[in-house]
């Protein structure tokens, strides 16, 4: 079996619950995980839970440190795997690099590329902009200052 690139998304609490904080990753890029191992502890205002991988493959990259605030739904971290009932879930490094080149590939928060949208821009194209946020991603501060600096 062929490998590929996915992006495991932070999973859903439910309707009443949009935000997570991150108490305590359990692995870092490079490691090997198994399915059903412990990822990373999330809390909500209600529960504290334990993150397991969905699949077996090696974390590339991790999207959020300790402390941060995560929305349900986004990129919690990268990683490679075999898993085809997965294949929903692969990125398209190479496709996304070319397209950026040369600058880097950037993550997104999903407020800051709203806010880049209603700018009229296109946050895919930007490539000159400073990230801050959780996990060295754009963050709604960073859309800002990114705007100032363009006026």
């Amino acid at each position: 079996m062929s490998t590929f690139i996915i992006d495991v998304p932070v999973p859903s609490m439910g309707a009443t619950v949009s935000e997570l904080t991150v108490i305590n990753l359990a692995v870092a890029p490079g490691t090997k995980v198994a399915k059903g191992q412990k990822l990373a502890a999330l809390e909500s205002d209600k529960s504290a839970f334990d993150f397991e991988s969905p699949a077996d493959g090696t974390v590339l990259s991790i999207m959020a440190k300790n402390g941060a605030a995560i929305t349900s739904g986004q990129p919690f971290l990268r990683m490679e795997t075999d898993d085809e009932s997965l294949r929903h879930l692969e990125v398209k490094v190479a496709a996304v690099a070319a397209a950026a080149a040369p600058g880097k590939v950037l993550q997104w928060t999903p407020r800051a590329i709203k806010m880049a949208q209603e700018a009229g821009l296109n946050h895919a194209t930007i490539t000159d902009i400073e990230a801050t946020g959780p996990g060295g991603r754009v963050s709604g501060d960073d859309v800002t200052k990114y705007l100032a600096g363009k006026k």
